[in-house]
């Protein structure tokens, strides 16, 4: 019991590894999906071989982007024979299999993660230089680079301040990653706890005024990324600051 546990982690992991659990399409048509069952038995068994092989058809999938194909007669038959009790690998055998194929699977992950990052950069490096010769905008010495999309004139936020404000985060490629304008409701964060480009950026504005930022990685989530922001990106942001309170008045207690 011990060893068939320990494979089923190891087989877990390997699938895990190659992100087997994003969202599935189904794979019944109506026609398939009114077929009846003897039992609730033998229809929970069948559901448990269908949730089975669309994790496999994801992981096979996955490691065919990596490069990385496996015949899935191969493991049909690999699970047939299980099933039946006439496998060709012992546990032992199974495991180290496992094991090694994990860390191939997980070394040519590595290895795509690093390729599109050096390309991401390439990519942005262009795109900055382009957009840096855009009638209007500015670069900073840090390299953020910004425009004004509506003038105000009025006070300016310091790094230790409060501010709201209402913006939209986009890639280079247009993506919309981030909106509080979708939302429907402006954002309030300390300007010091937020990306180095937006800490940078929104001193320079005064209430009521609108940027737009250009800003690159080094100033963002740099290789890291963050939840769909991508290593190595460049963001998009055009940000509208409403209001700024000024960080004495934000730690002032209230009077009882």
């Amino acid at each position: 019991m011990k060893n068939v546990f320990k494979v089923s982690l190891l087989a877990a992991a390997v699938v895990l590894t190659v992100g087997c659990n994003e969202k599935k399409e189904p794979v019944a048509t109506a026609q398939e999906a009114a077929v009846t069952f003897e039992n609730n038995q033998d229809k929970v068994a069948y559901a448990i071989g269908t949730s089975f092989s669309q994790q496999f058809n994801t992981m096979l999938a996955k490691q065919a982007e990596l490069g990385m194909e496996l015949d899935k007669e191969v493991v049909i038959q690999g699970i047939t024979d299980t099933l039946r009790g006439s496998s060709k690998l012992t546990d032992e055998d199974m495991m180290e299999t496992l094991k090694a194929y994990g860390e191939e699977v997980k070394a040519a992950a590595e290895k795509q993660m690093i390729e599109k990052t050096a390309k991401a950069a390439e990519e942005a490096k262009v795109f900055l230089a382009e957009n840096a010769k855009v009638e209007g905008v500015t670069v900073t010495e840090s390299g953020l680079q910004y425009s004004v999309m509506t003038k105000a004139d009025g006070p300016k936020p310091k790094a230790e301040d409060t501010v709201t404000v209402h913006y939209v985060g986009t890639l280079v490629d247009g993506t919309e990653f981030d909106s509080s304008v979708k939302r429907g409701q402006p954002a309030t964060f300390p300007l010091n706890r937020v990306i180095p480009g937006w800490t940078e950026g929104v001193q320079l504005m005064s209430v009521g005024e609108k940027y737009k930022f250009v800003i690159p990685a080094e100033l963002a989530y740099a290789d890291q990324g963050a939840g769909s922001i991508p290593p190595g990106a460049t963001l998009i942001f055009e940000v509208e600051l409403l209001e700024i309170k000024a960080a004495e008045a934000a730690e002032a207690p209230v009077a009882g």
